[in-house]
């Protein structure tokens, strides 16, 4: 009965994980290994496109902000699954949750395995994995669990 708190614990943690790896990720950047990729490099950082209404940034700062989103999904969803589970909700309520978890993450899979690399994409397969686990293993009947958290 309680192997779902599990799975959606464990999810939550890697959830805490993919976010502090990738807002890491957000302070260190590689340096150039050859006079293209450093052109390259000086082009993300100084080049702005016009994007219109006053609207001028360069590539690096679009990219900060789209990846700055991925990490605070991660935080969102990790906080989201933690605050239930200390609430002890209803299972009915979890399995909504965790099938809404499930839709988000599925999707953003499917994205990291078509544009990004290992890193990413093993830690969302996994989380997606650990969602998948907890969706399948909560009670069907909906009894209240008694989680000692």
């Amino acid at each position: 009965m309680k192997k779902y708190t599990i799975w959606l614990k464990t999810a939550a943690i890697f959830q805490f994980i993919s976010a502090i790896v990738h807002a890491i990720s957000l302070f260190v950047s590689p340096p150039p290994n050859n006079d293209t990729e450093k052109q390259l490099f000086t082009l993300m950082d100084t080049y702005q496109f016009d994007f219109g209404a006053g609207f001028h940034r360069t590539m690096n700062e679009l990219v900060l902000v789209l990846s700055s989103c991925l990490c605070l999904l991660c935080l969102l969803g990790g906080l989201l699954n933690w605050y239930l589970l200390r609430k002890k909700v209803d299972p009915e309520i979890m399995k909504g949750v965790i099938t809404i978890n499930l839709v988000v993450f599925a999707i953003l899979f499917g994205l990291t395995i078509v544009f990004a690399f290992w890193v990413p994409i093993i830690q969302i397969g996994l989380i997606v994995l650990f969602l998948i686990f907890a969706r399948f293993s909560i009670p069907k009947n909906g009894q209240l669990l008694s989680n000692n958290f």
